[in-house]
């Protein structure tokens, strides 16, 4: 089946480049220009430089050209994902759509595969998220992902299709599960960068990627995952990668909040507005997210690194 990809940010053109290795892929941009200059220099100079782009790999600035391709993976940013999708809704109508990014929509709440659901109830929809940075899968590092799909016929199919020498997928059905492990880890990466950029030390990271992953359940089986989504790839495995690397833009952030020093507000971030966005689902369904409390607290400068961690210290002693 053929593929075309939706969005040419870093992400996007590395699952190109990797499935462009098994035939033609179609990768599209909004930017005219940015398609003219990967087209004349075979390389994606802002998110991927150094990386040959294969002649198989071809990027494109037509919409509806893209979209004739079968299955469609959506790599756009998680707060931009409605209008794109809206945007082009009658050509996106019933075509086999695979979300490729991770968040929670801040108007909506809802996870990416939800929000193309809401938007296109005939679309055959599939998530692909897990542990994975762009410049590893552009590279063709060894890189395993949960494609989730809640009719199972299709993610086997999907499974097949998109696996390549460097992809190894794993298929799951918990959408809801996967969605909301690839969202909520995004807040305890800037949790932990902060905690690290403040000089509080490993034990300190430690503790919050801990009770990270303990949030992230509480939240994820109220809104009907299972728990052993959320300690795969999608859950723990990515937890643990963006918690850990500056790679992470996640983290990055967080270090900067901790360190008290700007950050480029260029640089797309879904764990900020994915913070937002479930600290009021938190409140509107009761659900104790202290982390993720003290995270929007950080970014909007009602908190500083150290009253968030005496916040956390100082709540009511329990079992673990």
């Amino acid at each position: 089946m053929s593929v075309g990809i939706i969005g040419a940010g870093a992400f996007g053109t590395a699952l190109g480049l990797s499935l462009a290795r098994k035939g033609p892929v179609d990768l599209w941009a909004r930017d005219a220009e940015q398609v003219a200059a990967m087209r004349d220099t075979r390389e994606h100079a802002k998110h991927l430089p150094g990386v040959p782009l294969p002649g198989t790999l071809r990027p494109s600035a037509d919409f509806d050209h893209t979209a004739k391709n079968d299955i469609l993976l959506l790599a756009v940013p998680m707060q931009q994902l409605r209008r794109v999708v809206s945007d082009h809704a009658e050509i996106l109508t019933g075509k086999t759509l695979v979300a490729c990014c991770k968040g929670v929509e801040l108007q909506s709440g809802l996870g990416a595969a939800a929000v193309i659901a809401d938007l296109l109830p005939d679309a055959r929809i599939a998530l692909l998220t897990g542990p994975s940075f762009a410049t590893d899968v552009a590279r063709g590092l060894p890189t395993a992902l949960t494609l989730a799909c809640a009719d199972e016929a299709l993610g086997q199919v999907l499974q097949r299709d998109l696996t390549t020498t460097n992809l190894r997928l794993y298929r799951t059905s918990d959408v809801i599960g996967a969605e909301l492990g690839g969202a909520l880890k995004n807040v305890i990466a800037i949790a932990c960068g902060a905690v690290i950029g403040a000089g509080l030390g490993d034990s300190a990271r430690a503790a919050l990627l801990t009770r990270g992953y303990a949030e992230m359940q509480r939240m994820a089986i109220a809104r009907g995952a299972r728990p052993e989504t959320l300690a795969g790839l999608s859950g723990l495995g990515d937890l643990v990668l963006t918690c850990t690397s500056d790679h992470s833009r996640n983290y990055r952030l967080g270090l900067s909040l901790g360190r008290g020093e700007a950050f480029d507000p260029s640089i797309t971030v879904e764990g900020a507005a994915t913070a937002r966005a479930v600290a009021q689902e938190a409140a509107r369904s009761g659900l104790d997210m202290p982390i993720t409390h003290a995270v929007v607290g950080l970014l909007d400068t009602d908190l500083t690194i150290n009253d968030a961690m005496a916040d956390l210290l100082s709540r009511p002693l329990k079992e673990e």
